[in-house]
């Protein structure tokens, strides 16, 4: 068996056995555990760093081919991105010696409340759930739906408590399950059996551990069964129904025309629908594209994006057209009037892109941007919307920056939600990869430093760098990737650093594909000053990250930006290691780093800023004994009197000047009488 045999001590929670390095558990505190459910035990817990509650859920596996196909069925899952699904935080496989048993462990977003608690809440008052409330969540539930089925992901365990509210109005589907944990009969017959209720939200053929998307549907229409009766049944009453529909369904009819009779808001809606979703026969069972359909077009359901999208009648393009003449003013008019309508939102932006910036009211003019980023939360699944409103936005903010570069009007939280969103959506769209990188560069850099912190939470640092990995032959998406990466590090608040050891090999690469981009150098060199003053990188990695940065150099001496920071991450690397010292000053093909620095003076010597940059890394150089020589050699001694004659107003200048030019007297004075003889 996998892992240690019990020895008697009390081991670590969640002790591992050979081969799995580490314990992932080690860095929550337990703090209770929730009832359990069908496959295992739910743990609420407390990351020890940043203090956040997670649920973890452990799944007691049989084996170590078990755990592994499960965790390798499960791992895609961590790529979800959608408003809608709380995607899994973790996944691994821990091994408890005190009982000798094998988990796996799916790490969860915490919230205490779900459509369980809702419902109960309900049923024990004998009050109808509100209707407006309802048609919002259970259309935030249909896109979620409609958009696992899309990419042929099912859920497998849909139920009112694994759908939990993040807000009062914001719901979110949560504790997917795998093929392999779903379909261990051992596992359902201890748990399940032991609470009814974990079954009774199943679907007919899921009892025989066969799974489809029509057993989603299934389970949701239990779900909205159970919504719109809690009123006037009571649990046991609505198990055993869900139970009973199994094998007839015609018991459904009878509580169907209890809620036309208790005037249950929306029951003729409810009452087309239900019968499509509880057929027995999966094949007779309809698609969540048809639950959509039946519900939004019903008229009083309103957020569901696919209905718009996919139900809606279109409004000819000429009308479009004579509609959007007007001035902004009248455009955000129309826009407003047409929400629903996403040819028309899309043709008024593409209008709106094209108006020269005194039209637009620029530099910034707030309604129009709200109006923009309604437009994204309305029809999220709506690629076109998606890019066109993206470019828009860019458009709004580069041309605020340009006229007030110290605005921050528009770079609001709403911007930055609207854009990640989009991304989530379409994670692999690179048109739309390259415009929300840029946008949400500029949102980063403009807002407060806990916004970096949270895109990092999202799990944005290792989408870039997935993307600068996997995208090198598209150079929109590197230079915008390392743009926005470098905006996420500029606050020096880092959640995790672990992913950006990656970054000093991956910028090789992506400098290698593209040798003479100065953009990139530019992009790249940021970002390496910024990893060096966070201690990123690695010892071993110091030769690599020198010699980029001198090439990066030798390629844009007139990329005054690209320059600065180039000298800023070589004074950075050169201060904590000799080694990075001596890749500069070494003679190589292109020449050393010590006549670059002289023609990089020569070329922005009125600049105080780079001469200032410079003579931080000459300082840093002059501090080893062994480079001395070096410097001597390559007659630095003039070069920096020069800067010292020259910057007499700037302390700093002058400062680093004298330290260096005392390293350099000191270096070329006459040893002490009898110090030679010392010598060995």
């Amino acid at each position: 068996m996998l892992g240690p045999e019990s020895d008697g001590r009390r081991p670590t929670q969640g002790e591992r056995g050979p081969g799995y390095p580490g314990e992932p558990m080690d860095k929550y505190q337990v703090l209770y555990q929730l009832n359990p459910g069908a496959l295992g035990v739910n743990l609420v817990v407390e990351e020890m760093e940043t203090k956040v509650k997670r649920v973890i859920k452990q799944v007691e596996c049989m084996d170590d081919h078990q755990a592994s196909q499960a965790l390798e069925e499960l791992m895609p899952l961590l790529k979800l991105r959608h408003a809608h699904i709380s995607v899994y935080r973790e996944l691994f496989i821990t091994w408890n010696g005190e009982i000798s048993s094998l988990y796996l462990c799916l790490v969860m977003e915490f919230n205490k409340l779900s459509f369980q608690e809702v419902i109960e809440d309900k049923r024990k008052a004998k009050e109808i759930i509100d209707s407006k409330w309802m048609q919002n969540v259970l259309g935030q539930v249909l896109d979620a739906l409609e958009y696992l089925h899309h990419l042929d992901i099912i859920h497998r365990n849909l139920k009112p408590s694994n759908i939990i509210l993040v807000s009062s109005d914001h719901c979110k589907l949560q504790d997917l399950s795998s093929n392999v944990l779903m379909t261990n009969k051992a596992k359902w017959n201890i748990r399940a059996e032991e609470d009814p209720f974990h079954k009774s939200w199943m679907a007919p053929e899921a009892l025989n551990f066969s799974f489809s998307q029509k057993s989603d549907i299934w389970s949701l229409g239990c779900i909205i069964l159970d919504m719109t009766s809690c009123s006037f049944m009571d649990s046991t009453e609505a198990m055993y129904l869900r139970k009973s529909l199994r094998q007839s369904p015609g018991s459904l009819e009878t509580v169907l025309k209890t809620m036309e009779e208790k005037q249950i808001p929306d029951a003729e809606t409810f009452g087309n629908l239900l019968p499509g979703m509880l057929q027995i026969d999966p094949s007779d069972r309809i698609t969540i594209k048809d639950v959509v359909h039946i519900t939004f077009l019903s008229g009083s359901f309103k957020s569901s994006c696919i209905s718009l999208t996919l139900y809606r009648e279109t409004v000819p393009a000429s009308i479009t057209d004579m509609l959007l003449e007007g001035n902004v003013a009248s455009i955000l008019e129309v826009m407003q009037n047409f929400s629903g309508w996403p040819e028309v939102q899309f043709r008024a932006m593409k209008r709106l892109l094209k108006m020269p910036a005194d039209q637009l009211g620029l530099p910034w003019r707030p309604e129009l941007v709200e109006v923009v980023v309604t437009t994204m939360q309305l029809h999220d699944r709506v690629l076109d919307i998606q890019l066109c409103a993206c470019s828009l936005l860019l458009h709004l903010l580069g041309q605020a920056m340009v006229h007030h570069p110290e605005a921050k009007a528009l770079c609001n939280q709403a911007i930055t939600s609207a854009v990640l969103s989009a991304l989530w959506s379409y994670p692999e769209e690179e048109s739309l990869l390259v415009l929300v990188y840029s946008l949400l560069a500029i949102t980063t850099t403009q807002e407060s430093e806990s916004v970096s912190e949270e895109l990092q939470n999202t799990g944005l640092l290792e989408h870039i760098l997935e993307h600068l990995n996997s995208s090198l032959e598209s150079r929109d998406v590197c230079v915008s990737g390392l743009g926005l990466l470098w905006a996420l590090l500029l606050d020096g608040i880092i959640v995790n650093k672990a992913p950006l050891e990656k970054v000093p090999d991956l910028i090789s690469q992506v400098l290698a594909t593209y040798p003479a981009d100065g953009e990139m150098a530019e992009a790249s060199c940021g970002v390496f000053w910024l990893l060096s003053l966070l201690g990123c990188i690695k010892e071993q990695q110091f030769e690599q990250v020198v010699a980029l940065l001198l090439q990066s150099i030798r390629l844009c001496q007139n990329r005054v930006l690209l320059v600065n920071n180039a000298y800023r991450g070589l004074a950075s690397l050169v201060e904590v290691s000799e080694l990075a010292a001596f890749k500069v000053v070494v003679q190589e093909e292109g020449g050393s780093g010590l006549s670059l620095i002289k023609e990089t003076y020569q070329l922005h010597k009125d600049d105080p800023e780079v001469v200032e940059n410079v003579g931080m890394l000459l300082v840093h150089l002059a501090s080893y004994e062994e480079i001395l020589p070096e410097l001597v050699s390559s007659s630095m001694k003039a070069l920096v009197q020069e800067i010292k004659e020259r910057f007499t107003s700037s302390l700093e200048l002058v400062s680093y000047a004298e330290k260096v030019l005392l390293r350099l007297e000191a270096a070329t004075s006459p040893s002490p009488p009898g110090r030679e003889a010392a010598q060995p």
